[in-house]
């Protein structure tokens, strides 16, 4: 049974088995006969003028047994959930739809970039950057781990980027010499103080930093959004919402809808958790625009993994350019190195390479992420996020929308009891506000526990959007049996969430663990590797060739 506004399709079906159907008309004088009320005499075994037996509706005239009254609630929880999922749909496929695309659109963005630079080097210096590209796939890697929600600290990660780019260069640039892993290891610590990429590194650092984290802290700002919505759809007024709904029913008028007011109330009553929800909703709606603001202005994500390839080949060039500088510091610092056996390689440089490195044009770019750009996408979630403002404490009104469920001529509706005029006042919204509603019993001094649960996801991941607003993040612990917030910005399918509990904004990012890869790399050092020096003579030297020429 559905809740009608005319007269029901087939009552008959709704009531097999029950004592009567009622009459889709009401009598024209309430005392009349219960036989006028009823429409199917047949069915009518046991009616009671007084209604006496029933617990949920008025104890008038009624053709409703105990049985039916208990079916017409079961169907008011049905019917009220069906109301508010059909009110809030629009805001959770927002939610649902724009995390989608935001997802897609990063991880292309990512998976571009990386096969850009690939490209690029691999047609400059082909099977020898194949051979010895790790480097630079760890560091795409691990940009796609943290935006997954990987415990990775950028900074760190970035820095350690950097670190072995330049250790593997000083050994191209010094090849007459042999270092061992220690000396190495010192050559990483002068990397800050002699500054051998230029500037790069640090503005890389910084541009690279606040767009991840941005990125990243969106998208699970979306899929908090979604899931707060789609958790607060809990039904606890099950007898208020039946003698709303379905009591006209037992009355013998089942066309009559309820009067606004009183639906107002019920449904206050009724949603009086969920209305406690708008406060922290509206703090973490705005938060989420703040951080749209800074993806489509400063922390552009799309401006800086574009180019990020140029980025790196503009930092090697600085770096051959200082080569001579930067081996006399680090000789000075680190001592001087024992000579190697093998000596330089006498072979020309124009005999092994004769392109340099040359970046696409705009017109060679691969084409936008996801078929879209992060402009177009955030101005399209800008305007939905504004409109869901205010969106629970709104709710009563959406879902007693004159003309769509209650009656706009308050002396022809429905008012708990009878036909008429409700005269009782409209309470305000909220738990608190809650103490004299006349048509629902709430027990204010009870929250309810999953939406005190939203209410503190939802403070937890505005907490981090205004953090990641200023560039910062804060570290969250996974955690698979907190059901308070959902996290990460991931793509994994399906719709999967990664659960996080707020631990502080003061708590360090856990970083990416390197000591097994160094470790390995230390096994591997004691035998020569000519393949790997190679590939670092394959990205300096065509530049050396080329600032010779400028000379």
């Amino acid at each position: 049974l559905s809740f009608y506004y005319g007269n029901p399709p087939n009552m008959n079906t709704f009531l097999h088995g029950m004592p009567c159907v009622c009459s889709v008309r009401k009598p024209n004088h309430m005392k009349s006969s219960i036989g006028d009320v009823c429409k199917n005499s047949a069915l009518c075994l046991s009616l009671s003028p007084s209604g006496e037996h029933l617990r949920v509706c008025p104890q008038g005239y009624t053709c409703c047994t105990i049985e039916m009254e208990e079916k017409l609630s079961q169907q008011s929880k049905v019917e009220f959930e069906n109301l508010v999922e059909e009110t809030s749909h629009n805001i959770r496929t927002t939610f649902v739809s724009r995390h989608k695309k935001f997802d897609e659109f990063f991880l292309e963005l990512l998976d571009n970039s990386e096969k850009s630079l690939n490209s690029m080097f691999t047609r400059t210096y082909g099977k020898l950057y194949m051979q010895n590209s790790e480097v630079f796939q760890d560091l795409f890697t691990e940009l796609k781990r943290y935006y997954t929600g990987g415990n990775v600290n950028l900074e760190e990660m970035l820095n350690d980027f950097w670190s072995r780019l330049l250790e593997r260069m000083f050994q191209l640039l010094n090849s007459q010499y042999h270092f061992t892993d220690d000396y190495l290891e010192c050559v990483s610590k002068y990397t800050d103080q002699l500054k051998p990429f230029g500037d790069v590194p640090r503005k890389l650092k910084a541009q690279v930093t606040r767009a991840f984290i941005a990125a990243r802290t969106f998208v699970q700002g979306l899929m908090v959004g979604r899931e707060v919505a789609n958790r607060v759809a809990k039904v606890t007024c099950i007898r208020a919402l039946t003698r709303m709904l379905y009591c006209p029913y037992c009355r013998g008028m089942p066309g009559l809808k309820p009067c606004h007011n009183y639906c107002h109330n019920v449904m206050r009553g009724c949603l009086a958790n969920q209305a406690d929800l708008d406060a922290e909703w509206n703090v973490f709606i705005d938060a989420m625009l703040l951080v749209a603001d800074r993806l489509e202005g400063p922390f552009n994500i799309e401006a800086v993994i574009e180019p990020i390839d140029v980025k790196i080949s503009e930092a090697i060039m600085t770096m051959q350019d200082n080569s001579m500088q930067v081996s006399a510091k680090v000789f000075q610092g680190c001592g001087q190195p024992k000579p190697s056996s093998m000596g330089r390689s006498a072979r020309g440089i124009s005999d092994v390479f004769n392109a340099r490195f040359r970046p696409y044009t705009p017109e060679e770019r691969p084409t936008t992420a996801a078929g879209t750009s992060l402009e177009r996408l955030v101005i399209d979630i800008k305007e939905k996020l504004k409109e869901s403002k205010r969106f629970w404490s709104n709710l009563p009104d959406d879902i007693c929308a004159k003309g769509k469920l209650t009656e706009s001529d308050e002396e022809q509706c429905w008012n708990s009891h009878t036909k008429g005029r409700y005269f009782p006042e409209v309470v305000k919204d909220g738990l608190t506000n809650q103490a004299n509603n006349p048509e629902v019993d709430v027990d204010i001094t009870r929250p309810d526990t999953l939406i005190r649960q939203q209410i503190m996801a939802l403070r937890v991941m505005t907490n981090k959007l205004k953090n990641a607003y200023n560039g910062n993040d804060i570290y969250f612990q996974d955690s698979s049996d907190e059901g308070s917030a959902s996290g990460s910005g991931s793509g994994c399918p399906d719709g999967c969430t990664t659960e996080f509990v707020f631990v502080g904004t003061e708590a360090p990012v856990i970083g990416a663990d390197r000591s097994d890869e160094r470790a390995a790399a230390a096994g591997k050092s004691a035998s020569p590797r000519p393949t790997r020096l190679l590939v670092m003579a394959a990205l300096a030297l065509p530049l050396w060739a080329l600032q010779t020429r400028w000379r």
